[in-house]
């Protein structure tokens, strides 16, 4: 039951109660079922391997730096509580999965929801840019509604009307909630995009076509359709780190340099450049954060109050300038606790001279099925997969979160457990050390959290060098 209302709890947050439920999301339905799931939840808690993990540390970190960075940084308790209360939807994704996503099949299952939620959204918005086009609904430059285009937006939830480009509005795909933006949906799509190599099979063709190669293809079209810059960068990096193992650096950076320009040459960004240049707009952006960590260097501004500080009354396009800015160095340790965390455990389960073959898991007699682990088949190789796929979902993930204010979303906690699991798997089965230390780990998130403001310092450095 707690599987299900896990899968269900993603859905909704994904594509909004209003989408699910219709009229009865006034009903409060999403609150209903979190509840019932907290409930079904917490006798899992004692049983379960989530209490022994840095990542639940560090996510109990950063609800206390949510909390305090509200507290102490607008000093307005109510705020504080809201901003705890804000955070704690997208954390959950991690404990729901570490909980109930805990066997191979549920974490197909659970790739499957993801794909489902992005081809949701793709086609209800292929759907109203045909309409759009066909009917000639859409923004016309030089009209007066071209200058004011929020409410063509709100009547057209899936499409964002972007700037006029060679005489045309530019149309981007996106969701709702958490993927309003269409920067946010790309950044899920091509966190998607690995993970559905889950469910490729060796000399299955039709299947492998069927339920990997044409969703990919689909995918693949929804990027494109959301016109993100991020996105697309996020996608050469995937190319370059997936290629390097077949056929070297030198030339998967070969590679994805020729798919930079195809993809430009395509209009892939929708008449948007890729330069130093076109995003000044970004770094300006990036230097006022860094600004605000000098005068509120201990808790930040406050999470989600980054644009009550800007000139432009904007966030950062940078998640480790927002996550350092909003919630401070203490919120930025623990943040880098968390990621430092999940790619240390992702590349461990994905290298093949870190994992062996292990033993089967032998069930203990009288034990109940509802206290132990689904008993599944699981070999090195899998294992290598699995991990492997995390590692270049985690890849686009980040690299799309550089150019995006999304330090705290739920897909990153969702892939955080996923990597867990994985590893349990793998413990379990007496096929992988032990996790490292707590100690080690705390210490080199320390490492990690400074090592990211000096890069950006570094690459403010030397993007103010252009401008």
């Amino acid at each position: 039951m707690g599987f299900v209302l896990s899968i269900l709890y993603f859905v909704i947050n994904y594509l909004t109660p209003e989408t699910v439920f219709g009229p009865l999301a006034q009903l409060r339905v999403e609150l209903i079922l979190l509840v019932l799931l907290l409930f079904v939840s917490l006798p899992k808690l004692s049983k379960s391997f989530i209490l022994k993990t840095p990542p639940s540390l560090a996510l109990i970190g950063l609800m206390f730096a949510a909390f305090m960075s509200v507290l102490v940084g607008v000093h307005w308790v109510g705020g504080a509580v809201q901003a705890f209360l804000q955070f704690i939807p997208s954390a959950f994704g991690y404990f729901f999965v570490c909980l109930h996503c805990n066997s191979k099949r549920k974490l197909q299952v659970l790739v499957l929801m993801l794909l489902f939620v992005c081809l949701f959204v793709i086609a209800r918005g292929w759907t109203d840019l045909r309409h759009t086009a066909a009917g000639g609904g859409g923004i016309q430059p030089g009209s007066a509604e071209s200058e004011d285009s929020n409410l063509w937006n709100s009547e057209h939830p899936y499409l964002l009307a972007g700037g006029i480009d060679a005489g045309e509005a530019v149309y981007r795909l996106r969701g709702r909630g958490l993927i309003n933006d269409p920067n946010d949906f790309g950044q899920l799509i091509v966190s998607v995009i690995p993970l559905v190599f889950i469910f490729w099979r060796a000399r299955r063709m039709p299947q492998n076509i069927a339920f990997v190669v044409l969703p990919v293809c689909a995918l693949l079209y929804g990027v494109f359709l959301t016109h993100s810059r991020g996105a697309l960068l996020a996608l050469i990096a995937i190319a370059v780190v997936a290629g390097r193992r077949r056929i070297g650096t030198v030339p998967a950076l070969l590679l994805a340099g020729g798919l930079l320009a195809a993809a430009m040459a395509l209009h892939f960004t929708g008449g948007r450049g890729i330069s130093a240049e076109s995003g000044s707009d970004r770094t300006a952006l990036w230097s006022e954060g860094m600004q605000l960590l000098k005068s509120h260097p201990f808790f930040g501004v406050g999470l989600g109050n980054m644009p009550d500080y800007t000139d432009s009354h904007l966030t950062a396009h940078n998640s480790v300038v927002v996550c350092a800015a909003e919630l401070g160095l203490f919120g930025l340790y623990f943040w880098s606790l968390f990621l430092f965390s999940t790619v240390r455990d992702a590349l461990a389960i994905a290298s093949p001279g870190k994992v062996s073959e292990g033993e089967p898991i032998i069930p203990e007699k009288g034990l109940l099925p509802a206290a132990a682990w689904k008993i599944e088949e699981v070999n090195k190789a899998e294992v290598n997969r699995m991990g492997h796929l995390l590692v270049l979902s985690l890849t686009g993930f980040l690299v799309a979160g550089w150019f995006l204010s999304r330090a705290f979303v739920m897909t990153l906690f969702l892939l955080g457990g996923i990597a867990e699991v994985v590893y349990e798997m793998a413990l379990q089965r007496g096929m992988i050390v032990p996790r490292m230390r707590l100690g080690r780990v705390l210490s080199y998130a320390g490492v990690l959290a400074i090592s990211l403001i000096l890069l950006m310092y570094v690459t403010l450095l030397i993007l103010n060098r252009f401008h």
